[in-house]
């Protein structure tokens, strides 16, 4: 392997520059709400949280076995993603909440949070499937503060993957 194929192998990525995509509307839901489902991408997210996943595991002491305790694979679950952004003028993310609300399917979006690298292209890449707006926070007001107004949506999912990226020829 050459040292430019190492190098960007192991160099980290920087966490400051990433993209949030977010897919059409999976919902079934009245023209007028799925019109408004098309906002919720709009603006930029300051933060990312909550990529991650865990597999629960139950602990079996096997009976005459006493130097180990078996462990045996339950199931899979996945954290709920959290975007943070600054409060934009138009409905958006809450558009997308309320939307959700209004309808016993919800309103599903899949989507996808790439990391970029200082050139500016994917390095890494995560999709989800079958999003719902779980939860929305709005922002907390301070008079005595100069700040940007930060909401925060919770985006429940039904699977996170990793997504290959196509290496170009490194030489």
């Amino acid at each position: 392997m050459t040292e430019r194929a190492l190098e960007f192998f192991t160099e980290p990525l920087p966490k400051f520059r990433f993209l949030v995509v977010l897919g059409p509307a999976a919902a079934y839901l009245p023209p007028a709400q799925a019109a408004l489902l098309s906002l919720t991408a709009q603006g930029a997210f300051q933060q990312v949280a909550g990529l991650g996943a865990q597999l629960e595991v139950t602990a079996y002491p096997e009976g005459g076995v006493n130097d180990r305790v078996r462990q045996f694979p339950v199931r899979h679950s996945w954290n709920r993603i959290v975007l943070h952004r600054g409060v934009a003028r138009g409905p958006s993310l809450w558009a997308w909440y309320q939307a959700g609300l209004s309808n016993p399917l919800g309103a599903r979006r899949s989507g996808a949070v790439l990391l970029m690298d200082a050139a500016g292209l994917p390095g890494a890449v995560w999709a989800f499937r079958g999003g719902l707006a779980s939860k929305w926070t709005g922002p907390d007001l301070h008079a005595e503060r100069n700040e940007v107004a930060v909401e925060q949506l919770e985006i429940a999912h039904e699977g996170l993957v990793s997504v290959e990226q196509a290496v170009a020829a490194l030489g």
